[in-house]
């Protein structure tokens, strides 16, 4: 049967690639027969609202997004699908190599850097994980915070550029990043293995999702989620796709990697 209505997809344009990627999505999409389009936002709270408000169908939430979105709705939204790249996320501390820092512990005193405020892998999980590991971050170290692009969640990755060169430059004894972060700058290049080391890595938590709100969720989304997930690393046109988003196939939600993003939000009081 044919379908009419255009479901729109709220992203939040963090770097100019997301043009280029929601343009091959669509056509993806539209080759499926499935009227799908893009809505661009320069921040996640806008999204989220519009989400709320039903200005959008879904929206290509960040972690705390949709977290954001949950606590707004009553819990009443629903995840369609996300990145295998997001089920096991984690959170890196990094020190200085001459700083004698080995373990979290070794904290007490140290200058620590954490990233945007609003970023879930460099700030607000960070701080939880030290909390539960008796590390106050308001009394037990000297805490800097790079708040750089606040309103994107972390994920312009210039606030973990930031903590990086704090690091590496002797500004601060240990900092704050994310795994993709870190892989991807020591992969370039980009880490100078004499001044910085990784010594702690956190627990998995889920990072990125499609949300919607249950009162909207209908055939149409289930088929445009069901096409979403037939995507295929091994199809060229496929791939472009998806090494410029960072996945090598979409899979199903798994929300029980939320929960330490919920305790955290409730814990630092974000």
């Amino acid at each position: 049967m044919a379908k009419t209505q255009r479901i729109a997809v709220g992203a939040v344009a963090y770097d100019p690639k997301v043009v280029t990627i929601w343009e091959m999505i669509n056509d993806f999409f539209r080759a499926r027969g499935i009227p799908s389009d893009y809505v661009l936002f320069s921040n996640y709270e806008a999204q989220v609202e519009a989400l709320l408000s039903r200005s959008i169908d879904i929206a290509w939430n960040t972690n705390l997004a949709y977290v954001r979105v949950h606590r707004r709705s009553g819990g009443r939204c629903k995840v369609l699908a996300m990145r295998d790249t997001d089920v096991e996320f984690t959170s890196i501390l990094i020190a200085g190599t001459n700083t004698g820092i080995t373990s979290i512990w070794d904290l007490r005193g140290k200058r620590l850097a954490f990233g945007s405020r609003d970023s879930g892998q460099a700030a607000i999980l960070p701080e939880y994980f030290l909390g539960i590991n008796g590390i106050d971050v308001q009394k037990d170290v000297r805490l800097t915070r790079f708040d750089l692009d606040v309103g994107k969640h972390g994920d312009t990755g210039t606030s973990e550029v930031a903590v990086l060169e704090a690091v590496t430059k002797g500004e601060a004894d240990a900092g704050a990043v994310g795994d993709t972060y870190w892989a991807r700058t020591l992969a370039a290049g980009g880490v100078d293995r004499n001044k910085v080391k990784p010594f702690w890595t956190s627990s998995p938590y889920c990072h990125c999702n499609f949300t919607v709100l249950e009162e909207r969720y209908g055939k149409d989304l289930e088929e445009w989620t069901e096409a979403l997930l037939q995507m295929d690393y091994n199809n060229p046109a496929h791939r472009t796709i998806m090494d410029m988003e960072g996945l090598k196939r979409w899979v199903r939600p798994q929300l029980a990697g939320y929960k330490p993003l919920f305790e955290a939000v409730q814990a630092v009081g974000y």
